[in-house]
């Protein structure tokens, strides 16, 4: 039975009985498909669909949440009053009159997942297992292409008044290659994604992708171990980015911030990091990965900026932790699905391009290390300090690239990074990626340009 206006506030004032004085219901029904082709054969074509819906319950900062895949009526005033019995207070005056609004428009899909015949999809599949083939090596290993695409539909309705309906669309292609000389192993790894449709693959180079993650593979599998020692640092553009995602901007998400404790706590209007460095989280990028018409509390993503000439701007704030932090909203309100309730994320997370080339970047260092491509590590949000592995690595000597390194890590602080960073050049790429928080695991992009960054820890094994 389809619920209507009524019966969302019939819900809504059930959840405000016992003294609450802000609800909210979340539904949610995706779509979602995976296909994967191993060694060139087509080894898994799965479909799935996760329904239901979650009630939020506030008072003041705290909270009862609980959800359900039952999304009759009764069940969900029965969810309601069953949330509702963690407070026990004087019923509020609390009026509110529902309207649905308009969502605003920067997501916009040509060829839905859903319209998109399996052997299109299966051909996709097919042209990036060809690229990753394409490099002729023995030691090639393992060849793995994986595509995923879903259609989530959600509704959000509060006693804010709000009732706003969103349509995402995730799309995500990924290469994966294995070398291996008998003895050592090395992978290497490349992406495509977007909150768009089939369409995004139109003048995408698949085949190139591919290609490059065997060479890669294959090049690191024969590069000398790196040594360990403080030294200049240049990381490339794209996936570098995930230093500031992972040991910079988690520090700034309110989930950390309104407990007082992130690095970053009571830091607005003070220099955080180089004069040069500008830091953004914008959600509004039309049809990016990280992208959304809405956050999961109703509210219209933003561009935020986070970080302006090295002074601290703002933090990333979500509806409930506002009310502790007082900062405003900033459309980061995010959840994996219907099962996790909501609290600040990043979208697509950027430092902003600069004046040097990439060229001039590396001809202006002496001697240090090149990261072209970053791999996992691990962060702790009080300290922001991190550890991080380089999946692809090169030396740099007199001004030039050389010869490649394995086994780097990556080893500092997020506030040491942010303070170090001394060239930045004017090539900026996204990265396409999953980031796992409190309300699970959401598609976020991690982008840059290529930064130079002094007096960084290199882990290693070399001599």
């Amino acid at each position: 039975m389809k619920l209507t206006k009524k019966d969302y506030k019939e819900i809504l004032e059930a959840c405000l009985e016992t003294g609450a004085d802000f609800a909210e219901i979340y539904l949610e029904d995706k779509i979602a498909n995976n296909y994967a082709m191993i060694n060139g054969k087509l080894d898994r074509a799965n479909s799935s669909n996760l329904y239901g819906a979650s009630i939020r319950i506030l008072q003041g900062v705290e909270e009862s949440f609980g959800y359900t895949s039952d999304l009759s009526k009764e069940n969900l005033l029965n969810l309601a009053r069953k949330l509702n019995a963690s407070f026990n207070a004087p019923k509020q005056k609390i009026k509110f009159t529902l309207k649905e609004e308009e969502t605003p428009k920067i997501i916009f899909v040509e060829r839905s997942a859903s319209k998109t015949k399996l052997k299109e999809k299966i051909k996709l599949l097919a042209r990036a297992e060809k690229g990753l083939r394409s490099f002729d090596s023995k030691e090639i290993i393992r060849t793995n292409a994986v595509l995923t695409d879903e259609e989530q539909y959600i509704t959000v309705i509060n006693t804010l008044g709000v009732i706003k309906k969103d349509l995402r669309s995730h799309l995500r292609l990924s290469v994966s290659a294995v070398a291996s000389d008998g003895k050592n192993m090395q992978d290497a790894f490349g992406s495509k994604g977007g909150n768009c449709g089939y369409e995004l693959f139109d003048n995408f180079d698949i085949e190139k992708m591919g290609y490059e993650a065997s060479e890669t593979a294959v090049k690191m599998l024969h590069a000398d171990e790196m040594k360990s020692g403080k030294m200049t640092v240049v990381i490339d553009n794209g996936f570098g980015g995930v230093l500031l995602h992972e040991a910079c901007v988690h520090s700034l998400e309110a989930t950390s911030v309104a407990k007082g404790s992130s690095v970053f706590c009571n830091m607005l209007g003070k220099q955080i990091a180089s004069p040069i460095v500008t830091a953004i989280d914008d959600g509004t990028i039309p049809n990016a990965w990280g992208s959304l018409n809405i956050d999961d509390e109703g509210n219209e993503t933003k561009r935020n900026v986070l970080i302006k000439d090295g002074i601290l701007q703002s933090y990333l704030v979500d509806f409930r932790n506002d009310r502790t932090m007082k900062h405003g909203i900033t459309g980061s309100g995010r959840r994996q699905n219907f099962k996790y309730s909501p609290t600040s994320r990043m979208t697509n997370t950027f430092f902003a391009p600069g004046d040097s080339t990439f060229e001039e970047i590396i001809k202006n260092t002496k001697s240090g290390f090149f990261a072209k491509s970053m791999g996992g590590g691990s962060v702790n949000p009080a300290t922001g300090e991190f550890n991080f592995a380089v999946n692809e690595g090169y030396l740099i000597e007199d001004g030039k690239i050389t010869k490649p390194v394995r086994g780097a890590t990556l080893v500092g602080s997020g506030a040491e990074i942010l303070a170090n960073i001394d060239m930045i050049a004017n090539n900026l790429e996204f990265s396409y990626g999953m980031c796992g928080s409190l309300s699970g695991s959401i598609p976020t992009i991690v982008g840059q340009p290529t930064i130079r960054v002094q007096n960084i820890t290199v882990g290693g094994k070399g001599n």
